[in-house]
């Protein structure tokens, strides 16, 4: 029997978080939903990160994903902005690592370059491809769905490769990662050397 698992990719926004699912069958994907989490009425931003954190609870609750792949916020010129995805993108892989579920970030460019073989495809360019690639019938309104099934899709044809993005086996994983480099010697070895020179 064929290897099975299912990808979630995930495009996260304060605004509006794009979801998609796949399901893998040996060399082969399926398409199994894309959504979105609409949060342009709520004024709340504590408020935005709880439904995020819910709705990413309840998609892993309710498909089982195996694998969560998820785009990372790119940076720009507005630090607001970045704030804001960057703590969206924690809310929703701290969902994923709550549930043991391995994840991987992608940059935006290497998600559509992975999709259309262009690093700077458009959003239309990038759902345009999908639909062929997947068969959807039909494509959604705001193309933040077709973003976060972007991710899933990129995570598929990455599979093996080395350096594919950061990946989280789960909390410690991502600490791990994710913590500043300890000095050389430790700190105490360094605190020392330091309060020799003082005394001199």
């Amino acid at each position: 029997m064929a290897n099975e698992k299912i990808i979630l990719g995930i495009d996260p926004g304060t605004t509006i978080m794009g979801f998609g699912l796949i399901k893998v069958v040996g060399k082969k994907m399926e398409f199994i939903q894309m959504n979105e989490l609409l949060l342009q009425k709520y004024s709340d931003p504590y408020t935005k990160l709880k439904l995020i954190f819910e709705r990413t609870i309840e998609l892993i609750d309710t498909y089982h994903p195996d694998e969560i792949a998820i785009e990372a916020p790119f940076f720009g010129k507005n630090v607001q902005s970045m704030l804001k995805l960057g703590r969206a993108q924690g809310v929703a892989m701290a969902a994923g690592l709550s549930r043991q579920i391995p994840i991987t970030e992608y940059l935006p460019k290497k998600i559509k370059m992975a999709i259309t073989g262009n690093g700077n495809a458009s959003k239309e360019q990038v759902a345009k491809m999908l639909q062929s690639v997947l068969g959807l019938k039909t494509l959604p309104k705001n193309l933040d769905a077709t973003d976060g099934l972007a991710a899933a899709v990129c995570h598929f044809y990455n599979e093996g490769r080395v350096e594919v993005g950061k990946s989280y086996s789960g909390w410690g994983s991502f600490v791990k990662q994710n913590s500043p480099p300890t000095p050389k010697g430790g700190v105490k070895n360094s605190l020392q050397v330091n309060l020799r020179k003082n005394k001199k």
